[in-house]
């Protein structure tokens, strides 16, 4: 027993250190003009899954830039700034951005607060976290989860992405997934932050310590 119980917890520990390692290197590769970006990452996913397979950790699937990942809003506080909710979103949301580096990412909401939307602030909190801004856009006009799915059926349109990752909360993501699919959408995934990597919030989580 004592031999078992140790070795799960190196297995955990190897995973904690080697995985977001892996993730953090594709980020920086990602980061890169797009031509550049997905051979060279292809590898260092590969690798994250074999720690993770061998950690027993599920990790989302990997697409291309045919696949878009759309990360629906969630109402600001009148300051502007995020609730929990919507940042409990954006880190599931960060993981399946860091496994489909060649994917873009279309974050909608408008529902302005103090002069910012739900887009911009899911934008800059995405891009501050290491995707790439060229990967990022902003639908900053939905004011519901219908609008949600007809704005970005547009956007995904203009950038040639025919199918999308849902990402929402799992109590709204029945309703959303109607609305995207009555809006034309094939949703080939989807992600609630109840099913993200269970390393994904500490190890997206900002260091209040650094600020």
């Amino acid at each position: 027993m004592d031999w078992l119980f140790t070795h799960q917890t190196l297995r955990r520990c190897a995973t904690a250190l080697v995985l977001p390692a892996a993730l953090v290197a594709a980020v920086a590769v990602a980061a890169a003009p797009p031509s550049a970006a997905v051979p060279a990452v292809e590898p260092l996913i590969g690798a994250a899954g074999s720690v993770a397979g061998l950690a027993g950790i599920e990790l989302p699937a990997t697409y291309g830039p045919e696949t878009a990942i759309v990360v629906l809003g969630y109402g600001l506080l009148p300051d502007g700034t995020m609730r929990a909710e919507l940042g409990n979103r954006l880190h599931a949301a960060l993981i399946q951005a860091y496994m489909s580096p060649a994917s873009p990412v279309i974050v909608t909401g408008g529902n302005p607060r103090n002069g910012v939307t739900e887009a911009q602030v899911m934008a800059d909190w995405l891009n501050i976290r290491g995707v790439a801004r060229h990967r990022l856009h902003a639908e900053t006009e939905a004011g519901s989860t219908v609008q949600n799915a007809e704005f970005s059926a547009r956007m995904m349109e203009a950038l040639g992405a025919t199918k999308a990752v849902l990402i929402t909360s799992a109590d709204h993501m029945r309703r959303a997934l109607d609305n995207f699919l009555a809006a034309g959408i094939p949703v080939v995934a989807t992600m609630t932050p109840d099913v993200a990597p269970l390393w994904a919030q500490p190890y997206g989580t900002e260091n209040p310590a650094g600020r």
